[in-house]
């Protein structure tokens, strides 16, 4: 008990400094939120490090930030939380495979509030991320899209079905996405250009986006929806 006692007291005491040292703005962004929440935003809002502050400041790498994501996305079985949601079985959605897109999200329209580049690879990433999956029956396509956060609990589920006959287009897009991301020498957000890649189905008066990361993946699954498509069109 008194070993336990002992590293609870220096966990404890490891938590308060941190917060104690940290600059006035982080220390106001991470009040109420649990630990791992109080990483993510040490992560966007400061320097790797602090002169002269030592360990009690080290911030995740840019590595460490892209395994909380994947561990997240991983344990959460997003398709089966789609499945559950639009209230399908898998058997009547077998005309082609299942397909999933995800992405970071950018820009103010999404409620991104922390964006930065990546110090070695200068890849964009945010506190924002979206996981989306699609369904296809013999008539329909069945949508399942989750935004969530990993400096706050905010999260959106969203479902939608479109029939072939009213879909006119499966289309992918980059654009320039203006997104607040936080410079530490002048201690306020400055908007940059990010670029964000996103996949579209259009149908009459209306489209749907999901964000979307390029890849061999990616470009061969929206290739067989797009014959899919023509099929059930043709």
């Amino acid at each position: 008990m008194g070993v336990l006692f002992i590293i609870l007291l220096l966990i404890g005491a490891y938590i308060y400094f941190s917060g104690m040292s940290e600059p006035a703005h982080i220390k106001e962004a991470i009040k109420g939120r649990t630990i791992e929440q109080q990483e993510v935003i040490k992560y966007f809002l400061g320097k790797n490090s602090f002169p002269n502050q030592g360990f009690l400041c080290k911030r995740l790498t840019d590595e460490e930030y892209d395994s909380i994501k994947n561990n997240t996305v991983n344990k959460s079985n997003f398709k089966q939380k789609a499945l559950d949601k639009i209230g399908l079985d898998i058997s009547q959605i077998s005309e082609i495979d299942p397909v999933h897109f995800e992405g970071w999200l950018y820009g103010k329209k999404n409620s991104v509030d922390l964006a930065k580049y990546g110090k070695v690879d200068h890849k964009p990433r945010s506190s924002a991320y979206q996981i989306t999956w699609l369904f296809f029956s013999s008539s329909q396509v069945y949508i399942y899209r989750h935004s969530f956060h990993f400096n706050k609990d905010d999260k959106r589920v969203s479902t939608e079905e479109y029939f072939y006959k009213d879909i006119t287009n499966f289309s992918t897009s980059s654009d320039t996405v203006e997104t607040n991301i936080w410079n530490d020498k002048l201690k306020k957000y400055e908007l940059k250009n990010i670029d964000s890649n996103d996949f579209t189905i259009t149908v009459p008066g209306e489209k749907f986006y999901c964000s979307l990361e390029q890849n061999e993946y990616s470009e061969r699954a929206i290739q067989g929806m797009k014959a899919k498509l023509r099929e059930k069109k043709g």
